[in-house]
């Protein structure tokens, strides 16, 4: 039913939709995820290491983070909608939030709460994850309460 919003070709396929690619893992010792944290401060030779290094979607988050676009359309073509919602949700996003949770990503919900500056999630934060994953919380806080604040600047108003 309803099947006329989309479009078929010739042998009655339908055409124009994404293929549906697996979600990869995402499980890292603490060393890299205090590299990402590092990349995400904005330390560029740790972005290049990433990438170089077998770790190419955390460089890409890390862009994703920046607002960069083709970073959060690779994040969710090549296998890591989770950390595209992580991201998201972070921004305020309530329907990547809930997804997180359906998707049994609790420790990303709670972080991007905490990176929406949620006090009880920075408390649960404290109560349940290692310190490399708060620090990396920390971390993306800073770099979002900086974009944030540079839009609410009308002096930099466009020049993102």
């Amino acid at each position: 039913m309803f099947n006329w919003l989309r479009k078929k070709d010739k042998s009655n396929r339908v055409v124009g939709q994404q293929a549906i690619v697996p979600m990869k893992t995402i499980d890292y010792p603490p060393k890299i995820i205090l590299a990402w944290a590092k990349a995400v401060e904005g330390n560029d030779e740790i972005v290049v290491w990433l990438k170089e290094n077998g770790f190419e979607e955390l460089a890409m988050a890390t862009y994703a983070i920046y607002l960069k676009e083709p970073a959060r359309d690779w994040l969710t073509k090549n296998g890591y909608p989770q950390l595209m919602a992580f991201i998201n949700a972070a921004e305020g996003n309530v329907k990547a939030q809930r997804w997180l949770l359906l998707h049994d990503f609790e420790m990303l919900h709670y972080m991007s709460l905490a990176i929406d500056d949620d006090q009880d999630a920075w408390k649960w934060l404290g109560e349940n994850v290692t310190a490399d994953l708060f620090l990396l919380a920390q971390s993306i806080k800073k770099v979002k309460d900086k974009i944030e604040e540079k839009h609410n600047d009308v002096h930099s108003f466009g020049k993102d």
